[in-house]
């Protein structure tokens, strides 16, 4: 695909709406929508890389409150013919039917390849993906089971969405600023991913997050992998303009 003269792709990825509280998760929220207003105005597609909520279920007859500006927002972009990718992540893994039907985006579980400009791209979350983290690999294929997926959903909602979005704060407690460490380029399991990958096909851009930590790493002789970083902390991005790929800083 030929991007337009002055017409751009947009990157961003773990928003984490809904921690650490409403009152902080709200404010985010509001800086997100604002970033979305800028890059709509020449946006050719937007991709949302992969946890945009800290915790989402979907029951057949209900969803988690809250979120209604980015999901205006995104409703709004999407309806104006700009494309919107939305990926899961792995504390929004269950997605399903509501956001595509309601928002008009298109939804992906697993890493998709795209062209521009004659570049290619390979874009996903990031997780379960290069060596090790065994544990969450396995959780991952728990949380990913259909029926275990439809036992779940018996819960009442009150419940059930109660329940895992508590587990999910746990989890990032326990993490707590370890994604903020880098970890040295041969220890990167998402820049061992790349290379693995380059071993079978060419690409100009690895676009990952998951992370939490803005990278832009050589990972090729002309292969670059970058990490999108989140909207926690960093408030980063990233933007292909037809010829290079950049991450950005938004209201710096």
């Amino acid at each position: 695909m030929q991007l337009a003269p002055g017409k751009k792709i947009y990157f961003a990825s773990d928003q984490h709406l809904g921690t650490p509280n409403y009152e902080d998760s709200l404010v985010r929220e509001k800086k997100f929508v604002r970033w979305l207003d800028v890059v709509s105005k020449d946006a050719t597609e937007i991709f949302i890389v992969g946890d945009l909520f800290d915790f989402w279920f979907e029951y057949k007859r209900a969803v988690p409150r809250g979120f209604v500006r980015v999901l205006g927002k995104l409703a709004e972009i999407a309806d104006s013919g700009i494309p919107i990718h939305l990926f899961t992540g792995n504390h929004d893994m269950w997605i399903f039917d509501y956001l595509p039907h309601e928002i008009g985006c298109t939804l992906s579980r697993k890493p998709v390849e795209r062209e521009w400009n004659g570049k290619k791209f390979y874009i996903g979350h990031g997780d379960g993906l290069g060596p090790g983290d065994h544990g969450y690999k396995f959780i991952k294929r728990v949380f990913a089971n259909p029926f275990l997926q439809w036992c779940f959903a018996r819960l009442h909602p009150n419940f059930g969405i109660w329940l895992a979005d508590f587990f999910s704060k746990k989890s990032r407690a326990k993490t707590g600023d370890s994604d903020a460490k880098f970890l040295g380029e041969e220890n990167e399991w998402l820049a061992i991913y790349c290379k693995e990958v380059l071993l079978k096909e060419h690409f100009d851009y690895f676009v990952f997050g998951h992370r939490h930590l803005p990278l832009d790493l050589k990972v090729g002789e002309n292969t670059r992998y970058i990490n999108l970083g989140d909207w926690i902390q960093y408030f980063t991005y990233g933007v292909f303009d037809g010829e290079k790929m950049e991450l950005k800083k938004f209201e710096s």
